[in-house]
């Protein structure tokens, strides 16, 4: 299945041209502008040959053609670990072959432990936060993976140690993400971790994170996705599902309500910004997206416009949310084609 899915070479050393956050050790891992390959090994129950179709050597070339920099990976427990703790060869397989097919083609690569059997983001319960052997099997997670990951080069591929924690009380994720930072650096003293704010990565969380200082190889990462009245129009899991009327980007999302416009955008990345700075390591936006619904077409366009303009004038990189249009509306892919209007806002190209 790898050498038929990723029939490109693979190549062990790059050189790094980007340096964030002031940090230039030997080997940098360096980020820009990325993708999130979503509904792959994450958040999908297929399996067998139309999991593995999903993303192939074709979908890395395009992602490189249309000028991404890097990709980021979700995987779920559940995809990559039996009920058993055991490792899902077919999964691990399909993993190894993106990878590789991605350092080939000069795309670094993020690893994100998305959702855990023990915590999902969306989950009225999450045993993470109370059950000590659920901290031990995410800790064996990362043992487990580092084992599988760690022959990639530091300077090509990095880790997030959990997507988007929501914890009622920040210290238990300031403890348990301090934990397995260090089970991952027992293994792997230089890999670059990724390390999310509480409540779903929000912007307004970082300052109650705490992390490792005098590691120049931690990433701050938060997630975006504001104005929801935007993003989520009409989503059917979230509080917008009976929106009616239109909604407006810049000025007043709806008559009376908030304002948002590239200055905010400005001010609100400004603190995941300022928390990094303050601990000389870059800040990436892991997340941000917005639902492809017809009647928002051109506001869509102008809030991705004014956001990436954010992002270049604070140098923040980040991610959007996602390649392929999934079952709830976003993607750049979509059975209708591609959107080239959002690739060139995207990328600049």
């Amino acid at each position: 299945m790898k050498n038929k899915l990723f029939p490109l070479l693979f190549v062990s050393t790059f050189t790094a041209l980007l340096f964030l956050g002031g940090c230039t050790p030997k080997e940098s891992f360096t980020l820009e502008k990325g993708v999130n390959i979503a509904h792959w090994l994450s958040q999908s129950h297929e399996r067998g040959e139309s999991r593995a179709a999903y993303f192939t050597s074709k979908d890395i070339e395009q992602i490189k053609a249309w000028g991404f920099d890097h990709v980021r990976i979700p995987i779920d427990e559940e995809q990559m670990f039996h009920e058993d703790g055991t490792k899902d060869e077919e999964a691990f397989a399909l993993l190894h072959s993106a990878i590789d097919g991605c350092l080939s083609s000069g795309l670094r690569v993020i690893v994100d432990l998305h959702i855990l059997r023990s915590h999902h983001f969306v989950a009225d319960e999450r045993p993470l936060f109370t059950k000590p052997e659920a901290q031990e099997a995410f800790y064996q997670c990362w043992r487990d993976l580092s084992d599988e990951l760690r022959k990639y080069p530091v300077s090509m591929v990095a880790y997030e140690l959990m997507n988007e924690p929501v914890a009622d009380d920040p210290e238990d994720w300031n403890r348990i993400a301090g934990a397995c930072y260090d089970v991952v650096r027992a293994k792997e003293k230089n890999r670059v971790i990724v390390i999310g704010s509480n409540l779903w990565q929000s912007f307004d969380t970082v300052e109650l994170l705490s992390l490792p200082k005098g590691d120049p190889n931690i990433i701050l990462s938060f997630h975006y996705y504001e104005p929801m009245q935007l993003t989520h129009y009409r989503a059917s899991w979230t509080e917008m599902r009976d929106l009616e009327g239109p909604v407006y980007y810049p000025g007043e999302v709806r008559p009376g309500g908030e304002h948002y416009d590239k200055e905010r955008f400005l001010r609100e990345f400004g603190r995941p910004k300022a928390v990094a700075e303050s601990l000389g390591i870059p800040v990436y936006c892991g997340e941000y997206g917005c639902l492809g619904v017809k009647a928002n077409e051109e506001q869509r366009y102008r809030f991705f416009t004014d956001m990436n303009a954010a992002f270049d004038e604070l140098g923040i990189a980040r991610a959007v949310w996602c390649y392929r249009e999934g079952p709830e509306g976003f993607g750049i892919l979509s059975p209708e084609g591609t959107d080239t209007r959002m690739v060139e806002i995207l990328t600049g190209k």
